[in-house]
């Protein structure tokens, strides 16, 4: 990357406030998450029952849930799940269906529409029924979680990449490629797939936001994470029985849910605009 370049970058990221806050917001989630086991708070997994539903306070200041739990040691806790499986999920999703993609839109022919029929297909379906129903095949555990997800959201990536592929290959220095002799596998990997893996890597900022709502709601089904590892999605659905005297338990594990995908939202929207170069100019 040249220099004019990297102050074009700067400049067109500098001048979003939008993606800024969700930079910012984004840091906070993932810095908490990180920070989790050195950080002044109780531990998740102790539970006392004289402590039960104690209001937010300066003792606990998210309050305490059924078990007297710390909430606010549970919300930060359950975000380290929630951003394993969306990041882990992303990776396995953006992996399978860039591969995919990129064969399929290449080669052409019977392989790209037998390819693309199976995606349209598992498209028509939505991403959490897909997640149950790979929940079901594979059982409970964050490794099923982020096989089911990521599996799940694969003919999003699978479609983008052979759409990007499609018009890439047409161009003259993928001709030259192949006027010079080299093996399809070499033009797929070595010229055709750096032209198409910043599509993807916005791509997969983006579904960042939309796993983690995912992972909620599978986990709020009682299909993620066991109990009593802390879940976002867990921890809405345990509170739903005591909203009327203890609302903090739903309330602020949601909140957690939207304040991170907005923040992640809001800086995949300002790295769309890094990466395209219509949008830099």
């Amino acid at each position: 990357m040249n220099s004019d370049l990297g102050r074009k970058i700067i400049r067109t990221f500098a001048h979003n406030r939008a993606a800024l806050f969700g930079l910012a917001i984004s840091v906070v989630v993932i810095a908490a998450c990180l920070l989790a086991p050195y950080l002044p708070i109780d531990d998740p997994l102790e539970h006392s029952m004289a402590q039960r539903f104690r209001p937010p306070s300066a003792e606990h200041l998210l309050g305490t849930d059924d078990f007297g739990r710390d909430v606010l040691s549970r919300v930060i806790w359950g975000g380290r799940i929630s951003l394993l499986v969306g990041v882990l999920s992303v990776v396995l999703a953006m992996s399978l269906g860039t591969v995919i993609g990129l064969v399929a839109g290449y080669t052409g022919g019977f392989l790209d529409s037998f390819t693309m029929r199976i995606v349209d297909v598992l498209m028509c379906f939505p991403t959490l029924i897909l997640g149950i129903l790979f929940m079901a095949a594979l059982g409970s555990g964050m490794n099923s979680l982020i096989v089911a997800i990521g599996v799940a959201i694969t003919p999003r990536f699978a479609r983008l990449c052979r759409g990007s592929v499609l018009s890439v290959k047409e161009k003259d220095f993928v001709e030259a490629a192949r006027g010079m002799g080299l093996s399809n596998t070499r033009i797929m990997f070595r010229h055709i797939l750096p032209n198409v893996v910043g599509d993807m890597v916005v791509m997969g900022s983006l579904w960042i936001g939309a796993i983690i709502v995912a992972e909620a709601g599978l986990s709020f089904l009682g299909l993620g994470v066991p109990p009593p590892t802390p879940s976002w999605g867990r921890m809405v659905r345990d509170g739903m029985d005591f909203l009327s005297h203890a609302d903090w338990v739903s309330v602020y594990s949601g909140g957690a849910i939207l304040v991170t995908v907005i923040g992640f939202n809001l800086f995949a929207d300002g790295l769309r605009d890094i990466m395209d170069p219509k949008l830099r100019q």
